[in-house]
């Protein structure tokens, strides 16, 4: 027989079996036997599927509920129809990412049971080649003459040489497809790693949630408390507030539009879809005219909600409406130069909770009106990392996300008492400022 298959078929199995032990040994830890059949696994992951669809569909209602809403005259009981609609949408988040990690744990007690089939064949498929291994291994030394010698007939003797052949060829097919095996073991591991991560993941979604949702309760109350449950207690306060609101907008148009003078394209990189990622993570579809991106609800620039709304007549981003609690995600890799909640200083007047973050390629983008963010100033963020939540924090008519990019030469440099992106504001505590670029030329 050929001494140099011999050696590499001895070679190719020892390797094989060993990578297969260390490996099954590594995962036989995190495999978990379910108390249910793999049947009821599969029919459950369906439902919760289906059940996550009716949700979608739900928030979808909500989220028209919302944005006919906020299209009613400004009253208190306006504000309060608002904020009742934000609560049930964050809590059909809620829902959702509860379902949700009910079937990421199904799709987890799934694998295990494909991990434990594969782990059986690896099993059975080991002992039929350790069996023709030895075989081989005891008719393989022996020459054809001596085969011929060993049997009574010339027939009987080449049937045993063509036999040691059979084995030889079944113990090659059989390595490769424990080979195959292993791949498919390897990919089903790899898929659990993931889908851990994830339970992970919702875990921490759902614990965010439960947080901005007691926080619009709170915000609810509070309104209730100030306005002492009077409309026209409340319209006063509205009166001021639009007083600010068109303070703030002219003060941000005033020095955005000095910086977008000393913006030097040669700077920036090459308008091109991609430079940046998508923001947002949703289901709705709603659009504009001047703005084709799913979930855009306003574009950039002298927009006519920005003409009659901000008096500022300049929209500085695009605005994404989708539901309050839509995870926000960074556009591209980069380091968090400023976070802050205006609130604090202009109640509804400005950005509200914002992040920035300035990119390696000379831009830096602004995610305003959030709920909640989860990053801090100096923070390293890489590209679609969750940094915060959607919402209706400073000058917000509803939930949504407000997304600006600016040219990164153009922004402020850190001052006494300031960050780098941001300046001080006659009345909204810091704000961010830079020459603005829209953002539909890098999404």
């Amino acid at each position: 027989m050929n001494t140099n298959i011999s050696k590499f078929l001895i070679l190719f199995f020892v390797t094989v079996t060993l990578s297969l032990n260390i490996k099954i040994s590594g995962a036989e830890e995190a495999t978990v036997v379910s108390s249910n059949t793999r049947e009821v696994i599969q029919s459950k992951i369906q439902e919760k599927n289906q059940a996550l669809q009716d949700i979608n569909a739900e928030l979808q209602k909500t989220q028209t509920t919302l944005n006919e809403v906020v299209k009613e005259k400004n009253t208190l009981q306006t504000q309060v129809k608002t904020l009742d609609s934000s609560i049930k949408q964050i809590n059909l988040g809620i829902q959702s990412t509860q379902t949700t990690m009910q079937k990421v744990g199904l799709e987890i007690e799934d694998l295990n049971y494909d991990i434990s089939d594969i782990e059986s064949s690896i099993d059975d498929k080991k002992v039929a080649i350790t069996s023709l291994f030895r075989e081989y291994q005891r008719e393989s030394g022996k020459s054809t003459l001596l085969l011929l010698l060993e049997n009574k007939t010339l027939e009987e003797g080449l049937a045993a040489s063509q036999a040691v052949d059979n084995v030889r060829t079944q113990l090659t097919a059989d390595i490769g497809e424990m080979r195959i095996l292993e791949e498919k073991y390897s990919g089903k591991v790899k898929a659990l790693s993931s889908k851990k991560t994830e339970l992970v993941y919702q875990q921490e979604d759902l614990k965010n949630k439960k947080v901005i949702v007691e926080d619009t309760k709170q915000e609810k109350a509070q309104l209730l408390t100030q306005t002492k449950s009077k409309e026209s207690v409340y319209q006063k306060q509205v009166a001021e507030l639009k007083k600010l609101q068109e303070d703030a907008a002219n003060e941000i148009e005033a020095l955005d539009a000095q910086l977008r003078l000393k913006i030097d394209p040669s700077l920036l990189p090459t308008l091109s879809s991609g430079v940046l990622g998508m923001p947002i993570i949703g289901t709705l579809t709603s659009q504009t005219r001047d703005c084709k991106l799913q979930n855009c609800t306003q574009g950039y620039g002298a927009t006519s909600f920005a003409v009659y709304g901000y008096k500022g007549k300049w929209h500085n981003g695009i605005d994404f409406g989708v539901p309050l609690g839509t995870p926000i995600l960074a556009a591209e890799s980069g380091v968090v130069l400023a976070v802050g909640d205006q609130d604090k200083f202009c109640y509804k007047g400005a950005y509200g909770k914002f992040v920035l973050i300035k990119h390696d390629n000379n831009l830096t983008t602004l995610s305003g009106h959030l709920s909640k963010y989860l990053v801090s100033a100096g923070t390293q963020v890489t590209r679609g990392q969750i940094i915060g939540y959607s919402g209706k924090s400073g000058y917000a008519t509803g939930p949504h996300l407000h997304f600006s990019v600016f040219a990164t030469p153009t922004i402020p440099p850190a001052s006494a008492g300031f960050k780098e992106g941001t300046k001080a504001s006659k009345s909204c505590g810091p704000m961010p400022y830079g020459g603005d670029l829209n953002p539909l030329g890098y999404l």
